[in-house]
């Protein structure tokens, strides 16, 4: 079966930085699609950004500028670089990948920033 586990989270003050990582493993055949979601308390889960299979990324408009996605296709891994961060950053974000038409996610990972 296939499985997203990632890690990286915490606690950070504002204006700090954190790196999660993810790395999908079973059996994957072809990645259409890696990125990260995330979702706060008492709000709907939002896409914070995507890399397709040709390297194209893309994000929501309030992180660009200051998260970077990136991907290591050797490991089937993913990784997403979050600098200045901000409290309204706060949330469980979610590891996804699209692959053979189907979604996989994540176990969540935490990440809380302080004012």
């Amino acid at each position: 079966q296939v499985q997203l586990v990632e890690s990286g989270g915490g606690l950070v003050q504002a204006g700090g930085s954190l790196r999660l990582s993810c790395a999908a493993s079973g059996s994957i055949f072809s990645i259409n699609y890696m990125g990260w979601f995330r979702q706060a308390p008492g709000k709907q889960r939002e896409l914070v950004t995507i890399i397709t299979s040709g390297g194209t990324t893309n994000y929501r408009d309030s992180v660009k500028g200051r998260f970077t996605i990136s991907r290591d296709n050797a490991t089937n891994t993913v990784y997403l670089l979050m600098n200045s961060l901000k409290p309204e950053d706060t949330a469980v974000y979610y590891c996804y990948m699209n692959s053979a038409h189907q979604n996989y996610w994540g176990q969540g990972t935490q990440v809380t920033v302080s004012s």
